[in-house]
């Protein structure tokens, strides 16, 4: 006994030496190798957009391991602080070969033509742009660069803007699978991919307009970058594909040529011993610089789904990140309580999710408002459905015109597996007590005509309860907020229009409207305040899971036996909701 007792021991030990210690010393070892360094005399940043790029930094200490990152809010902050450093004489921006998150490209785009007005020199280079997402945006991001370049032989494929979508319902039909939703309302089509085996008319029509909208940014704005007039510009696009040496004809870029020849030219307008450095290296040498005390304006990131509670049942090396309620609230009360804190910007880059989650954040918002501390929202990519929830109780909503916003809407339902098990010889049974809804979201078969009936009237009343926050958040007549709500998505563009956005521009527009909110005249730095656990909170969190999203990810994974079903199965346990919860969630537009 004693010796099992020792075994024991010793595999308990191993075991926390495994997860703790390592990733400490990792942890360790990392911030040693990252320690800044002075900033050169002559130095040339490069900003290198191939990588895989969020809005937000991580907040998941583990979250990069293995597959480093970059953030919008990185690249902004950081080109920021280069404008006004004599040690930076020069910008070189690497382009991906596919396309962008569009307001992604807006907000580096607006960061690229502020820091081409200090005279600094700036080249981007592309080694060609393909048609994978949304390229237009993407070549928008390069006109803002100023000088663009393209290597030999490279191709510019940039031809217009298509969202592609999956439609499984005659799949989930051939093999016994049922997709039982409910949906408010008729735009609402984050769920349509699993009913329908084509677009709907009002999916069809939401999306194309939203093409349209995003389209026409990038080719105004890009356009107004070259010097063309929008169509001459967009006729010119069209007519691709274009190889480098056929855009330079067309005035598209400005020099077809090498990425040796690209340094070399911004090394000799940098002077004598000038050095590269990498955006990233750059920021840890410059960007903790600055005052730590005196009034301030408190910057707070949301990026992810958005779901209940704190982080404590989250995988530690997920690669995605969450907006967790019990914590955002914490945040927005610390800044509250700070007396040094005179108004709040919070980057919201969301999707949406849980319904009772986006709530008790708007209520949280709703009471810095009451404390007299304005709360600004600053959209990312996307701040729709849930993610729309939170921003409506704001003071002001600033969005890039690409933003995906709106949303208000509501779906919630379930996938019964029960006829697709009993073909492989599996049933399904259940004993239970209390009324017929007990049993609305068991896995064996769809809601019942009363269970149906039921579940209707709930979401009937979120959906209204949905309606009415926008209504009084945006002080908009019930009547109007109904006609422009029906869960359709709106560029931020759109939205401005309708009242639902009330300027468009990025994040330093968003801390300009704060400011002017602050009952005050004084100077006001950025305080960052951050909602993320620390590596050790992380790890104790690497066993949590939701029971019931295991189960019936493993029951229809195990019916189609296919390894491709990873990627659809995904989204369908996008979140830890349980069975029966409704979702205020919108589609995603791939980059």
């Amino acid at each position: 006994m004693k010796q099992f007792l020792l075994t024991m021991a010793g595999v308990f030990a191993g075991l926390m030496l495994f997860l703790v210690g390592v990733p400490f010393l990792l942890i360790v070892l990392a911030a040693g190798a990252s320690r800044p360094e002075p900033v050169p005399a002559r130095t040339v940043v490069e900003l290198d957009l191939r990588q895989e790029i969020t809005d937000q930094d991580r907040a998941n200490p583990f979250a990069s391991f293995g597959q480093p990152t970059l953030s919008v809010m990185r690249i902004i902050t950081t080109l920021r602080k280069a404008e006004t450093d004599d040690h930076v004489r020069g910008l070189l921006v690497r382009l991906p070969e596919s396309g962008m998150a569009p307001a992604m490209a807006d907000e580096i785009s607006d960061a690229l033509r502020r820091f081409r007005k200090t005279g600094k020199p700036v080249i981007v280079f592309s080694q060609g742009l393909y048609p994978s997402g949304a390229t237009p945006s993407t070549y928008m991001l390069a006109a803002a660069g100023g000088q663009v370049w393209m290597q030999p032989g490279s191709s510019l494929q940039s031809t217009g803007l298509v969202s592609e979508d999956i439609f499984l319902k005659r799949f989930f039909d051939r093999y016994g699978i049922q997709a039982d939703f409910e949906q408010r309302k008729e735009f609402k089509n984050a769920v349509n991919g699993y009913l329908q085996s084509d677009y709907t008319p009002a999916h069809r029509e939401a999306t194309q307009a939203m093409l349209e909208s995003i389209y026409g940014t990038a080719i105004n704005r890009a356009a107004a970058d070259r010097r063309q007039t929008p169509a001459t510009l967009k006729a010119s696009l069209e007519s691709g594909p274009l190889m480098a040496e056929d855009a330079l004809r067309l005035n598209l870029i400005d020099r077809v040529d090498y990425l040796d020849s690209a340094r070399k030219q911004l090394a000799d307008r940098a002077g004598k011993d000038a050095v590269f450095r990498d955006i990233g290296a750059y920021a840890r040498s410059v960007l903790d610089l600055g005052p730590s005390m005196g009034p301030a304006i408190a910057v707070i990131a949301a990026e992810g789904g958005i779901v209940t509670g704190g982080d404590g049942g989250a995988n530690p090396f997920a690669t995605e990140d969450a907006i967790y309620s019990d914590l955002l609230e914490e945040t927005l009360n610390d800044a509250v309580e700070d007396k040094d804190v005179k108004a709040i910007v919070l980057r919201v880059n969301s999707p949406g999710g849980s319904d009772t989650a986006s709530e008790q954040i708007r209520r949280a918002i709703e009471g810095a408002k009451s404390a007299g501390k304005p709360v600004v929202v600053s959209m990312g990519p996307y701040a729709a459905s849930g993610g729309y929830w939170i921003a409506s109780g704001a003071s002001a909503i600033v969005a890039q015109p690409t933003t995906l916003t709106g949303s208000i809407g509501v779906f919630g339902g379930k996938f019964a597996v029960g006829e697709a098990l009993a073909r492989f010889g599996v049933d399904l049974r259940q004993v239970g007590v209390g009324s017929d809804y007990a049993s609305a979201f068991s896995l064996g078969s769809g809601l019942s005509d009363t269970q149906r009936a039921a579940f209707a009237r709930w979401m009937d009343q979120i959906y209204a309860r949905f309606i009415g926050r926008v209504s009084e958040g945006r002080r908009l007549p019930v009547e109007r907020v109904e006609a422009i709500a029906k869960g359709r998505v709106w560029t931020g563009a759109q939205a401005r229009e309708l009242g639902l956005v009330d300027q468009i521009g990025g994040f330093y527009d968003a801390v300009d409207r704060a400011k002017a909110l602050s009952a005050t005249n004084q100077e006001l730095r950025l305080k960052w305040m951050v909602s993320e656990s620390t590596p050790f909170e992380a790890i104790s969190r690497m066993f949590g899971i939701s029971a019931t999203s295991a189960r019936s990810l493993a029951a229809t994974a195990w019916i189609l036996g296919d390894p491709r079903a990873e990627a659809i199965l995904d989204e369908m346990a996008w979140s830890r909701r349980p069975a029966g919860s409704a979702a205020v969630r919108t589609q995603q537009l791939a980059p």
